[in-house]
Formats: C-alpha cells, structure tokens, sequence
C-alpha cells in the first residue's frame, strides 16, 4: 500500500509564495527594487530577514540597475543571489541582464510579468519576459502559484548545476497570479535543503585574482557564444531531470519543458504560456463536450525553446492555434513564430492569436469561440482580439 505523504498547505498570493520558495532556498545576498505588481514580495522577503527567517543581506539599491549589478558581482563572488522585477524595471536591468547572461553567472531573477510603457500600463502581459529571449537566460513561466513556488526552488538549482551555469528567470503572471491567493504546498525546509544543498563553486580564485569581463577577440567572442548555445541545449535534460527528482520529493506531478493537456488523441490543439493555460484547458473541456478533439500543449520553458517536444506533441495535428501575449511588431506573435519554425517541413496548419495585451481580459469562452471558428474555416491566420 503506497503511504500518502499529506503536505504542509498554505494559503499564499503568487508574490508571497515565491518570497517563501526563496526564503527556503537560503540565498545570501538579494537586490531587490519595488515596482508594480512585484513589491509585494520584497516586502515579504524584508520581513523574513528581519525576523531572522532568512539570513541574507538585502542591498538597498536605488534602481534595478543596480539591483541586478550588486548581485551579480555577489553572484561572481560566490554566492547564491536573488532579485525580481517587472516592466519597465526589468528594461532598466538590460545591460546588466546580458552581462549575467553573457558570463553565464548563476542567479535567479523573478519576473512578475507587466506590459511596457508607453502607453502606461500596470497590467498583464509577456512583452516585458519574452524581450529578453536572446539574453543567455534559462526562461521558465508558471501557469498558477503552486508553480510559481515549485518552479522559483528549480530555478536555484538548475542555474547552480555544474552542466548548466547559467542565470535562471522565472515568470509568472502580474496581478492574476501575484496577487491571486490560492492553496499551496510547501515542502519541508529540510527536504529543500536536501535538493538544493549550498553553493559549492565559485567563478573566481581569490588565491589568484583576475579581471573579469574583459573584452574578447573576435575569435574567442564566436567561442564563448558558441559555448553558451551548447550549454543552453545541455540544460533541455538538465531541466527534466531536476524536475524529475522535484516530483520524487513533493509528490506532484512535474511536467518538463512542456506540458500536454488531452492532446495525445488531439486534432486541434492550443498552444499557450503561463496563466491563461488554464482557461484554455476549461476550453479544451468544454470542446471535447462538444464532441471537439482538442488538446492543449502548455510551454513551461521558453528557453530553452523546446523545439523536440513540440515536433512530438504537434507533428500530426490538423490545426494548430498559438496564442501569444507578446508580439514582435512588424513579425508577429512570438511564441507562433518559434511554433511555425519548430514545426517547418510538417505542413501543419499554425495560426497565431495576439490578445490579452496590456491585461485585455481573456476567458475560456474566447479560446472556445476561435477554436470554433478555426473548425467551421473561419479563423484568419493571425487574429487579434480586440
């Protein structure tokens, strides 16, 4: 008879539920800058070091520039770091973001996913994350606030792994997760100690002390790029096994790179990121209600694109619906678009769906009603909701 482990539950905002992964992970120094939807959660982070919950130095920075710079040069040095961010502040932290990237410093960077100005907006969408996919950053996006827990301690360990070294940014939807309270499990602090031991390396020798980020030959600048693609390949079976072993210890499910949702005998199927995942599998129910062969393929890594995956799961489908709350304006969606270059030379109808921008609200019904369109041949190419 298989024992059922009953877990610790909690009742926590998005925001606070990645504060509680990361007080649990034990970081040493964060940097962290208010912004809109994300403060919530330095000040839950602030009140676990003052009441000595956590012991780390919290650098108060005055910009997000500089709160990305401090721990990246704390990152250097040796220690396990940690910041958040959204919109705008995250575009602050550019020049510092490619130079984590660049160097492959391991740190974790919360995103609490916001749209860019201008116009100014304090809403929801994934144009601030999905700017920064050329970055040299391992992307992970969580659909609801158990993943924004589970995923934050991942993304420790996965920037750590000695195969990988790489920084790790988790999003997670503004507002419909960082502020939305919902039931999750935590583990225990000495099974987060067990899978996510002390930092054991450092990227510098003090013993013999040296200049880091120097410029490079033209000749070596091809060569560390080229490394840094090979070790973001490396980190596709990196990941799944990380999440592998995380699903050993917390007895839920982990689903990898992606996630399929009733797509295995599927015809038709979206393709989503991060929170309105959910509402396209209530879609998805109510289609197979209707007698609809639908399925949904959920991206839980952009990047890694997992390009393998989506060949696997989309290769024989008769319609294929990507929707994207990002667009590369005069390109298109942009999760469609590496949808369609995954899926080249398999005459696999792809249609991209732009919504959601700056918070527009999506439901079930709407991926329904396109679903519908798409079967009855009326769905363009590429359709915005507007």
């Amino acid at each position: 008879m298989t024992q059922i482990l009953k877990r610790k539950a909690l009742a926590l905002v998005g925001n606070h539920a990645v504060a509680y992964a990361v007080k649990q992970a034990k970081p040493q120094v964060l940097a962290v800058f208010p912004i809109t939807p994300q403060t919530t959660m330095l000040e839950k982070l602030a009140e676990y070091i003052s009441s000595g919950e956590l012991k780390a130095e919290l650098v108060r920075i005055e910009s997000e520039h500089s709160a990305l710079a401090t721990i990246y040069g704390a990152a250097v040095a040796g220690a396990r770091v940690f910041t958040a961010t959204a919109s705008q502040g995250l575009l602050y932290m550019g020049e510092m973001i490619y130079w984590a990237g660049g160097q492959r410093v391991p740190m974790v960077a919360a995103v609490a996913t916001r749209a860019i100005a201008e116009p100014w907006s304090i809403w929801d969408d994934h144009q601030d994350f999905m700017s920064k996919r050329d970055a040299i950053w391992i992307q992970i996006m969580a659909e609801n606030v158990q993943e924004a827990y589970d995923l934050t301690l991942q993304a420790f360990r996965i920037s750590e792994d000695e195969r990988v070294i790489m920084p790790v940014m988790m999003g997670f939807d503004g507002f419909i997760l960082t502020h939305t309270m919902e039931r999750v499990e935590v583990l225990e602090d000495y099974e987060v100690d067990s899978f996510l031991p002390p930092r054991q390396f450092n990227l510098i020798d003090f013993s013999d002390p040296i200049g880091v980020g120097p410029i490079a030959q033209p000749d070596e600048y091809m060569r560390i790029r080229y490394e840094a693609m090979k070790a973001m390949e490396r980190a596709k079976s990196v990941i799944e096994e990380i999440m592998r072993e995380y699903e050993k210890i917390s007895g839920r499910k982990q689903y990898g790179l992606v996630e399929c949702y009733k797509c295995e005998d599927a015809k038709y199927a979206f393709v989503t990121m991060g929170a309105w995942s959910g509402d396209a599998k209530v879609a998805v129910d109510r289609l197979r209600d209707q007698g609809i062969e639908a399925g949904l393929l959920k991206i839980r890594v952009l990047r890694p694109f997992p390009r393998e995956k989506i060949k696997e799961y989309l290769r024989s489908m008769k319609g294929v619906i990507v929707f994207d709350r990002a667009v590369s304006f005069g390109s298109g969606g942009i999760l469609a678009n590496e949808v369609k270059s995954s899926l080249y030379g398999l005459e696999v109808p792809v249609y991209s769906v732009v919504a959601g921008l700056g918070g527009k609200d999506v439901r079930p019904l709407h991926f329904q009603k396109v679903m519908e369109d798409l079967i009855e041949g009326r769905l363009e190419e590429e359709r915005w909701l507007l």
